[in-house]
């Protein structure tokens, strides 16, 4: 399985961005199944065939996240994505699904606005219950550093990656000794699509601020070296 033993490239993490997964590790380790990270998943929301190797891969997972309007695998359904979802990585413009807020209290939500760089209000979505916190991931130490690796301009371009590549960005430089289980990210293999197709939910426009092309190259080459293992 993949092991993050080195950064690739000029994925080289700044002093900034060391600081700030320093002070959250702590945070985002303690929703996880034991004390010590040793195994993470990171679950993206392409739709997937049946599979209980992939899911019990999954739930099996040290800590696991998942990203905005995500699905779990129901009690009495095939098993496919898992039941688990220990951390959650969103954006203002999440649609909740029915598994979105299940069991809130014992998630870390982690809420990405790259939007802000440019013209996004900074409130919180109206739907959210008003006893659940929200971590906001500042664009400096996560969003800028992203778009540099893939070769996207957030700033001047009015470009940035997705959040599922966010969160697997993420779960990476939080746990960079720990194995990396991807799943669900459907632009690795499909790099030029115009649309998404969700696990839940009607399809929608692939959003002309992402260049999936690029995110692919990346998760690519992560997986070409073993930085993460993807499980189809």
């Amino acid at each position: 399985m993949g092991r993050v033993t080195e950064l690739v490239g000029d994925e080289q993490a700044t002093a900034g961005e060391v600081a700030f997964y320093d002070r959250l590790r702590p945070l985002a380790a303690s929703f996880g199944s034991s004390g010590r990270i040793r195994r993470v998943a990171v679950v993206g929301n392409q739709p997937l065939e049946p599979s209980a190797v992939r899911a019990e891969r999954i739930d099996s997972a040290d800590l696991v996240f998942r990203v905005n309007g995500f699905r779990l695998d129901d009690v009495d359904g095939p098993a496919a994505v898992g039941r688990r979802a220990d951390i959650v990585v969103f954006n203002r413009g999440v649609r909740p699904t029915p598994w979105f807020f299940a069991d809130y209290t014992e998630r870390l939500y982690l809420m990405v606005e790259p939007g802000r760089l440019l013209w996004e209000n900074p409130k919180v979505p109206e739907f959210w219950p008003a006893d659940l916190g929200i971590v906001t991931m500042p664009n400096r130490e996560v969003v800028l550093p992203l778009g540099e690796a893939i070769g996207a301009d957030p700033r001047a371009g009015g470009q940035w990656a997705t959040t599922g590549t966010m969160m697997l960005w993420i779960a990476t430089r939080l746990f960079p000794d720990a194995e990396i289980d991807a799943a669900g990210f459907s632009f690795v293999d499909a790099p030029e699509q115009t649309a998404w197709q969700h696990a839940y939910g009607d399809p929608s426009a692939v959003g002309a601020e992402h260049r999936i092309d690029l995110e692919s190259v990346l998760v690519r080459r992560w997986i070409d070296t073993g930085r993460i293992s993807y499980q189809r």
